[in-house]
């Protein structure tokens, strides 16, 4: 019973990137749709009924990039109406719309992805191409809340040594160059003995290893073809032109070939295949409690 978000990271990343990556590069709407779709249904079966400010957030967002094109593109063979001489055409609103909804779905497709891949999960994935970057990047991030606590000390040790004051534009100013000055130079120092310390346990001179939290089970490699088989039907449709939509002068591309209908149909089941695993979890997680 394995939930989506407890896959192998590598595996969940290359999901989204897919996901995300055929929606920005194919703009054909029922792509879009799907996308939008999709993202909402994960972020709901994670979250529930939390989060409405993120909703109506993206529902504003939504309107908003829905509205501004055919007020600034004029295109189009089908005009609506006219404003302040400005011909507000059919074609305009729909490539507004689809817009819109692609770039709503890949935002809630990040919300997801930023809610389940945390900085350790980050960390392994840059590991696995680089371990070295895995290293600096480690170590870039341990010192922004060292750096931001060490300069919290600073600040408070001056205020109570009365060296300036809050309600002085220019002794805040100067108060904080001090601050900065002294943070910055205890990170230099703070890496200088940081890097004694890992010269001393020998750091460099034999193999690196590390611990790896994260295993690649037999789900993660099912999940993993799957998703290679899927996006691979999507790419060679859209490789071949059978995904193309254009709006303008008018709209073409609406009744795709059956290489078209296999690619949809692919990226639908793809696009599904985390709320799937999310809703599997959930009802063998019910049946087992009904069995207490």
């Amino acid at each position: 019973m394995v939930r989506f978000h407890e896959l192998n990271p590598a595996v969940i990343a290359l999901w989204f990137f897919t996901v995300t990556g055929t929606a920005m590069f194919c703009s054909y709407p029922v792509i879009c749709f799907l996308t939008l779709t999709a993202g909402v249904l994960l972020f709901l079966v994670r979250n529930g009924r939390n989060h409405l400010r993120t909703h109506l957030f993206f529902l504003i967002l939504y309107v908003i990039l829905t509205l501004a094109n055919p007020l600034v593109s004029h295109n189009g063979k089908t005009v609506l109406f006219v404003m302040n001489d400005n011909p507000v055409t059919l074609e305009a609103l729909l490539y507004g719309l689809n817009s819109a909804t692609m770039l709503t779905g890949v935002l809630y497709m990040f919300r997801s992805f930023t809610q389940i891949m945390t900085s350790e999960k980050l960390l392994y994935i840059t590991s696995l191409l680089s371990p070295k970057i895995s290293l600096v990047l480690s170590m870039a991030v341990r010192y922004v809340p060292l750096f931001n606590r060490q300069g919290q000390k600073v600040s408070d040790t001056q205020k109570a040594m009365g060296l300036y004051a809050d309600d002085n534009i220019i002794d805040d100013i100067t108060g904080r160059m001090r601050i900065f000055s002294s943070v910055s130079t205890w990170a230099l120092e703070n890496g200088i003995v940081t890097a004694d310390s890992m010269a001393a346990r020998g750091f460099g001179t034999g193999r690196r290893t590390s611990l790896k939290r994260f295993s690649f089970t037999l789900t993660d490699t099912a999940f993993l073809i799957i998703t290679v088989i899927l996006a691979s039907t999507v790419i060679v449709a859209a490789a071949q032109g059978s995904l193309e939509f254009d709006f303008y002068p008018e709209m073409s591309g609406i009744h795709p070939d059956h290489t078209g209908k296999a690619g949809l149909a692919a990226f639908l089941l793809l696009v599904l295949m985390p709320v799937f695993k999310e809703t599997e979890a959930l009802i063998k997680w019910k049946y087992s409690e009904s069995k207490i």
